[in-house]
């Protein structure tokens, strides 16, 4: 049986053997397995997993491991560049490519969206409420997909006059806004449109690259050529390089976080680019020459729990946290309880992985902690011992392979001292 077992290390000790800032990690290709450079979207799902999207295939890094999707060793995926990626409410994957991709963990699916014979690109992806998909395309216009029905919005039937989509957002209200290319933003509530443009209101530029809500509901917008807009349902506010320390016009990426600072980025490669924090007063910019950022083009920027940005570059992933990083590693300094996570993926096919910490000993002079992990099947017997021996204080995950047993349920339990802990898990082939 293959294993595979990995204990976290302290994050200053991974920054170290990167020789990097501890405010700043860069991936690339030369020192992870990203399959190329140019990062175009991000996300991350429910277990902390974070799907990046590049210009040639996607990585998926659970912050130890990567896991490489590319047209050469995954059969549906047929184009790599992958442009958007939405996780819905049950974790499956839904990436905009040329066309669409679903990833299931288990299973790809592929959705074709032609005009005129060609194949379209699906620029960005959203969930609403109700779990259904929202999708912009270049020349498709507005796809909604609920359930197994697909809804096609578009100028000849709809009150969408733009069918080439740069941006989405759905608001807390359900409403969406989608950013077109040469007609400015649409408002749709479900039945009604509501078109902004450069001629019937105080939006400067019909050419928009984004779109967010802050904690107020006012519109944050991201133009092509002029600068960040904000809209409060009534009034227009214009930031720029001329009235502004914005330091491009060029606005593709628009994030929040929970203080409501925005964070911004511009995909056009100028120097006076980079990465932007405004907090309503002070502008701060992240570039080449003053920071850890990799590169001033900025494709995407995550905010992830641990309110660290992930930025999408030109030249690869960059990890940022004003405060220092933080992720699980850095749980590792202090661990006070027994714990077993539940394997991932579930169900699997053949193999999963697990999680599970061991506190440090009330009594140092002892030694390790004695551990087991075994594997047990419907009846209760035992197929397999993952781990039996001695453990010191730390994370630790260990890869079960199923590849000789069948398809059901299994049970994975964790003894160690009094602590005994079991879950369920199902191999689906």
């Amino acid at each position: 049986m293959k294993k595979k077992l990995i204990i976290y290390l302290f994050l200053w000790a991974t920054l170290k053997s990167f020789g990097q800032n501890p405010n700043w990690i860069v991936y690339n290709t030369s020192n992870s397995e990203l399959p190329n450079n140019g990062v175009l979207s991000i996300a991350i799902d429910s277990f902390d997993i974070k799907w990046i999207g590049t210009v040639n295939g996607l990585s998926k890094f659970d912050n130890h491991y990567w896991t490489i999707y590319t047209p050469s060793n995954t059969p549906l995926l047929y184009y790599g560049t992958i442009h958007s990626i939405c996780i819905d409410a049950e974790n499956k994957k839904w990436l905009g490519t040329m066309s669409l991709n679903i990833f299931d963990d288990l299973n790809w699916f592929y959705y074709e969206f032609r005009q005129s014979g060609a194949l379209d690109i699906v620029n960005t992806i959203m969930t609403d409420q109700n779990n259904a998909k929202w999708m912009g395309t270049n020349s498709t216009g507005l796809i909604k997909f609920a359930d197994t029905n697909w809804t096609f919005y578009n100028s000849s039937n709809s009150g969408l006059l733009d069918n080439h989509i740069t941006a989405l957002h759905i608001d807390k209200y359900g409403n969406k806004w989608i950013g077109t290319a040469y007609n400015g933003i649409f408002k749709f509530d479900g039945t009604a449109w509501v078109n902004y443009n450069n001629t019937n209101s105080g939006l400067p530029n019909d050419l928009v690259l984004e779109i967010s809500s802050d904690e107020n509901d006012n519109k944050w917008i991201g133009t092509l050529q002029s600068g960040l807009v904000v809209f409060d349902g009534t009034d227009w506010t214009i930031y720029n390089t001329s009235n502004s320390d914005l330091p491009n016009n060029c606005v593709s990426s628009i994030v929040i976080d929970r203080q409501n600072n925005k964070w911004i980025g511009s995909s056009n490669a100028n120097l006076q680019a980079g990465l932007v924090k405004y907090d309503g007063l002070n502008w701060i910019i992240y570039n080449i020459s003053n920071s850890g950022l990799p590169s001033n083009q900025i494709f995407s920027i995550v905010i992830d729990k641990f309110n660290n940005k992930w930025i999408g570059t030109g030249q690869g992933l960059a990890v940022f946290n004003e405060e220092g990083i933080i992720s699980s590693v850095e749980e590792t300094i202090l661990i006070r309880e027994f714990s077993l996570s539940q394997n991932y993926p579930n169900p699997f096919n053949p193999s999963t992985k697990i999680k599970y910490s061991i506190p440090a000993s009330l009594n140092p002079s002892e030694g390790g902690t004695l551990v087991s992990l075994k594997i047990y099947d419907l009846l209760g017997r035992e197929v397999a011992t993952l781990v039996n021996e001695e453990k010191q204080t730390g994370y630790y995950e260990i890869e079960f392979n199923g590849n000789n047993l069948p398809s059901g349920v299994y049970y994975y339990q964790l003894k160690a001292n009094k602590f005994v802990e079991t879950k369920k898990m199902i191999l689906l082939r």
